[in-house]
């Protein structure tokens, strides 16, 4: 007997109309699954996040943003993948007034160690 969850779809606009975010939290939970979250994150001006407990992946939702990682700067679109290991600093700068990104957190706390890096 198969006891996976059903399939869940969920579109941006309908995430986007979860919002505006708890005051305790930057972004919008959207899922929860194991030790998967995922939120809708959607700064404005200034981005305050502080390095996070878990892994996480974003995927550029719509916008445009400068991804600013220990100094490096990444422009990012729409369908952007990006990975930050747990406690790493990071950022996004010169924000479109549309940016918005899906936020994956996964894994343990301290994150899951070693990447594996870009496909061979």
């Amino acid at each position: 007997m198969n006891h996976a969850p059903p399939a869940t779809a969920i579109n941006l606009p309908d995430a986007l109309a979860l919002g505006p975010p708890r005051a305790d939290n930057l972004a919008v939970p959207v899922f929860a699954h194991g030790t998967l979250e995922v939120e809708l994150y959607a700064p404005s001006g200034v981005d305050p996040q502080q390095p996070h407990d878990r892994d996480e992946a974003y995927v550029v939702a719509r916008g445009t943003a400068t991804f600013v990682d220990d100094g490096t700067r990444s422009s990012v679109e729409p369908g952007a993948f990006i990975f930050v290991a747990a406690g790493r600093p990071h950022r996004f700068e010169s924000m479109s007034a549309d940016f918005a990104v899906w936020v994956l957190f996964y894994g343990p706390v301290g994150g899951e160690g070693e990447s594996a890096g870009l496909p061979r």
